[in-house]
């Protein structure tokens, strides 16, 4: 689709969107201070990038479907390498963009300064997401593409039905949580990717929970051979700067053959 000077979007439709003010800031649902903490500690303990990698290789596919060669590409916010590995191979500049960890910073972006923009596994933990997209929008040179994958809501739903079901057992109460049975929860650290919801509970995990959690993750969701399930759900984000040279729809009546007459013809060559 077309992203329209201050809308960004995806199939489903348009997203209205503009900047944070420093006097109206967005709902603070995630600590990105934290986030950025977690990302160090799991390049220090060694990251675990095989997500990282499969959704990057898809994203290498889907600019490989778009006919063109791209001058200056920005990777924001995309945790590894292998988003920037992809944006080297398909533009002739390639920089990352790092960012910021309050929503009211602005993202270190020229005004159409790049004609591809891509992100992985970034803009979900963001506060301000329409803002940060009409930001990406400007940065973005006339028929400029950008796509975006991000993590959607189904993610790690196993573990946290379990934790609730734990938590709710155990603890009497439900504690706000995206990411945390004991080799998964070792892969999510090393991909720095727990629990960052400023709303978290701030006590240690209970042993009792982490156990009871454990159980009924085996119970409900383990195959026959014992291991476990996880589920990642990419959403995909797409989009073209507006350009004159871009194709435009035709006018409403504008047509010189109905789509009945169009299919009898289509059915007689056959």
């Amino acid at each position: 689709m077309v992203l329209a000077p201050e809308h960004c979007g995806n199939a489903a439709g348009g997203v209205t969107g503009a900047m944070a003010t420093p006097d109206q800031d967005p709902p603070r649902f995630f600590d990105r201070a934290l986030l950025r903490r977690r990302q160090r500690r799991a390049q220090a303990l060694g990251a675990e990038t095989f997500l990282f990698d499969r959704v990057a290789a898809d994203m290498d596919e889907r600019l490989g479907a778009v006919v063109r060669k791209f001058d200056h590409g920005a990777d924001i916010g995309s945790p590894g390498a292998a988003v920037m590995q992809v944006l080297r191979a398909r533009a002739d500049k390639a920089e990352a963009i790092a960012l910021p960890d309050s929503d009211s910073e602005p993202l270190p972006l020229a005004r159409e300064a790049f004609d591809l923009a891509v992100s992985v596994l970034a803009l979900q933990a963001v506060n301000d997401l329409p803002g940060t997209l009409a930001q990406i929008r400007r940065a973005l040179k006339p028929d400029g593409y950008f796509l975006a994958a991000m993590a959607g809501g189904d993610t790690l739903t196993e573990l946290r039905q379990a934790f609730a079901a734990a938590e709710a057992e155990i603890e009497g109460g439900l504690s706000p949580r995206v990411a945390h049975v004991f080799a998964l929860m070792q892969d999510l650290r090393r991909m720095g990717a727990t629990n960052i919801l400023s709303e978290r509970r701030r006590a240690p995990l209970r042993r009792a929970t982490l156990a009871r959690m454990a159980e009924i993750y085996a119970a409900r969701f383990a195959d026959a051979d014992g291991r476990v399930r996880a589920t990642f759900d990419i959403v995909w984000l797409a989009g073209w700067a507006p350009d004159d040279s871009q194709p435009k729809p035709l006018k409403p009546g504008s047509a010189k053959m109905s789509l009945e007459e169009a299919v009898k013809k289509a059915g007689g060559a056959k």
